[in-house]
């Protein structure tokens, strides 16, 4: 089975856009978007989802991606 890759990182870089910008407008703490940035995350809450595509004019699919051949992380 193959797993999701966060892409968080290449949006906000396409946006020009700095963690704490990001932290501020979507109200999580840098720390928590730090994880998320990194893909040290195994979930997300679709409000959370919902803010970070807000924030940075985005679409689930630009910060989301599904590897069908990378191995599950553990």
């Amino acid at each position: 089975m193959g797993r999701i890759i966060l892409r968080l990182d290449r949006v906000m870089a396409d946006r020009k856009t700095s963690l704490k910008e990001l932290s501020e407008k979507v109200g999580v703490t840098n720390v928590n978007l730090s994880k998320m940035k990194t893909g040290k995350i195994s979930a997300i809450r679709f409000s959370t989802l919902a803010a970070i595509c807000e924030a940075l004019d985005c679409q689930p699919g630009d910060i989301l991606e599904y590897d069908p051949d990378a191995p599950e992380e553990e």
